[in-house]
């Protein structure tokens, strides 16, 4: 009955073509909308993702991301230096300016000053880049931040620093090592460039010491958002973390346990969160309402032939099989064609820029997806089979 049903689904090739490109559709928009979902969460966590040698971050009881943040007084580095269990730690500081460019445009940046001595959250600098250039005065390493078009001066020297109104629609150029920005009225040499993670949500970055960030940055009465620590050898992150805990009444949580902490925050948080839930529940309509149209008519115009096969001793529960069937293998084909087009999609997405990653939780949602509305489309589909009386339909009533 199986093979009859398949060969009545590929007899139809409109019908068939249309309920795989239904689902074909259905298992590309979830699973393109669950790779951008776990795409802008790792983007949301590069934080702590670029400093790996940070076993444990340590800050404000009352921080949970790395998105919201308040300062912690410079005397807690010493308190957490002498928890049983930490081989060292280093403080990272986390500030927002506004940096004028040489013709007159400004632009915000998020200033990250990291330890003076050992550098400690600098990031993966540019080719001919090097780290130390970090420590001479008033320096700062730049980086897009998976923005575009905001790292541009002037390329024409008669366009710096104006005295009168702002050039800004000059030719333009990226910044170099060399370069100015005037930030908080302070000037800012510019030493190079970084090759940091992306951010959610995309901001450019300034990576700065903290002396140097203290300079340029507003004054305020503490300086240091994170501690930086890192366990002894054969020491156990989590035990150390709660260690800190008790020793010092910060928070403090395993590299592996903030990122998930940044994920459940913009989870809550972030707006983006219930555009990717209504792309889903899109695509789940429309998959259905294509699905289960096509399949619909597809089963009422061959009710003659089920009315026949069940003339010959056909049980409603073998009418129901033939029409999962179908559905079953539109959805095995169409599946196949909407994972391959996601994985081309977002090569492209990536490529452009666009938080794009497709983990495993990505093809397992979309097949549940195609699950769901293929046997949801096939049920309703098959109800005038089932209840089909062959007399009536061969008496042409």
């Amino acid at each position: 009955m199986i093979r009859v049903a398949l060969t009545m689904l590929a007899g139809d090739r409109a019908k068939y073509t249309g309920l795989v490109l239904g689902i074909a559709f259905t298992s590309f928009l979830v699973t393109f909308a669950m790779s951008y979902f776990c795409g802008f969460m790792t983007w949301g966590f590069a934080l702590v993702s670029e400093n790996p040698g940070a076993d444990i971050w340590v800050m404000d009881p009352a921080v949970e991301s790395a998105e919201q943040t308040i300062n912690l007084p410079a005397s807690v580095l010493g308190r957490v230096r002498s928890v049983e269990g930490v081989l060292h730690a280093e403080p990272l500081a986390l500030g927002m300016a506004e940096a004028r460019f040489p013709n007159g445009q400004f632009q915000s940046f998020q200033v990250i000053g990291v330890d003076d001595v050992t550098l400690a959250g600098a990031p993966r600098l540019g080719a001919g880049d090097a780290s130390v250039a970090l420590r001479l005065p008033y320096a700062a390493i730049v980086d897009a931040g998976g923005t575009e078009g905001k790292l541009e001066t002037p390329s024409e020297a008669v366009d710096l620093w104006p005295l009168g109104a702002p050039h800004l629609q000059v030719p333009v150029r990226d910044l170099e090592a060399g370069d100015d920005l005037l930030v908080n009225d302070h000037r800012v040499q510019i030493a190079g460039h970084s090759a940091a993670l992306p951010r959610f949500p995309p901001r450019p970055l300034l990576y700065m010491t903290l002396s140097n960030a203290d300079r340029v940055l507003a004054p305020e009465h503490h300086r240091v958002t994170f501690i930086l620590a890192t366990v002894t050898a054969g020491a156990s992150p989590d035990e150390v973390a709660a260690r800190i805990e008790d020793r010092t009444g910060l928070r403090a949580r395993s590299a592996a346990d903030f990122k998930a902490d940044n994920v459940k925050w913009f989870i809550v948080n972030s707006e983006d969160v219930g555009d990717i839930g209504a792309m889903l529940a899109l695509a789940g309509l429309v998959g259905f309402g294509v699905t289960g149209v096509m399949l619909y008519m597809f089963t009422t115009e061959h009710l003659t032939q089920y009315a026949l096969l069940k003339a010959m001793g056909a049980t409603s529960r073998q009418i129901l099989g033939m029409v999962l069937a179908q559905a079953a293998a539109c959805a095995g084909i169409g599946t196949g064609l909407g994972l391959g087009a996601c994985a081309v999609a977002g090569s492209l997405a990536g490529q452009a820029g666009y938080p794009f990653r497709m983990m495993w939780i990505a093809p397992v949602l979309g097949g549940l997806m195609v699950m769901l509305v293929s046997v949801v489309a096939a049920l309703i589909s098959a109800r005038p089979a089932l209840g089909l009386a062959p007399g009536v339909v061969f008496s042409g009533r």
